[in-house]
């Protein structure tokens, strides 16, 4: 009978620090995911080439959260590269995105989404602000063939 309670204590104290650690996928079935990126670009690029970079954003918040998203590099670009878009992220729709920007040289470049707080984004001025997580960073290389 003693090795019938070792055996029992032993899978108790597995499960429990499965739990504890989170190996149990079933945990993480129920987490929404404030955002899910989308990226899409070109791998490499000939020299003086315009690309295109398409980015689409969704949310499993049930609210709505505002959010500013741009481009970052570490040298100066010209044009679109510049440009940020605010707009207001709600479940179920699906916002897309387009940088075009010509390539000329190898570019380290990083795509950065802030949850911001702004007048006129959303309806009625209503959207979450997360406590924590509320900047999202994305790097990319285009290189130049």
């Amino acid at each position: 009978m003693q090795g019938l309670s070792f055996t029992f204590s032993a899978a108790t104290l597995f499960l429990v620090l499965c739990l504890q650690l989170g190996i149990i996928e079933s945990q993480d079935e129920n987490v929404r995911k404030p955002i899910l990126f989308d990226l899409h670009l070109p791998s490499t690029a000939e020299a003086n080439q315009e690309i295109s970079v398409k980015l689409r954003l969704q949310t499993q918040n049930e609210e709505c959260m505002m959010v500013k998203v741009y481009l970052l590099s570490s040298v100066p670009m010209e044009g679109a590269f510049n440009y940020t878009q605010t707009h207001c992220l709600c479940n179920g729709h699906t916002i897309t995105l387009f940088w075009d920007f010509e390539v000329i040289k190898t570019e380290t470049f990083a795509i950065v989404l802030e949850s911001v707080s702004e007048w006129n984004i959303c309806p009625n001025d209503l959207g979450v602000l997360p406590i924590t997580g509320d900047q999202y960073l994305t790097y990319r290389i285009e290189y130049k063939n």
